[in-house]
């Protein structure tokens, strides 16, 4: 199942900024509206993939639960 977020573009001269209202560091540029929106995602992937890393290195040898959570906003 997707995740959800929203994303923001604004031009600014020739090029498009991105960045999503709920994550904070997820942010880009494209020449295009399109590519922008290609970039944004892989971002968002980027930044999520590390943060999952990180927490599974702080949490390595304890004993934790992890689960999914799912959250209707």
């Amino acid at each position: 199942m997707p995740n959800k977020f929203t994303a923001v573009f604004e031009q600014d001269g020739e090029w498009w900024i991105g960045y999503v209202e709920e994550l904070p560091g997820a942010n880009t540029q494209g020449r295009t509206l399109e590519e922008a929106r290609e970039n944004l995602k892989e971002a968002v992937q980027l930044i999520i993939e590390a943060n999952r890393e990180l927490a599974r290195r702080e949490t390595r040898g304890k004993t934790v639960i992890r689960e999914d959570l799912l959250v209707a906003v």
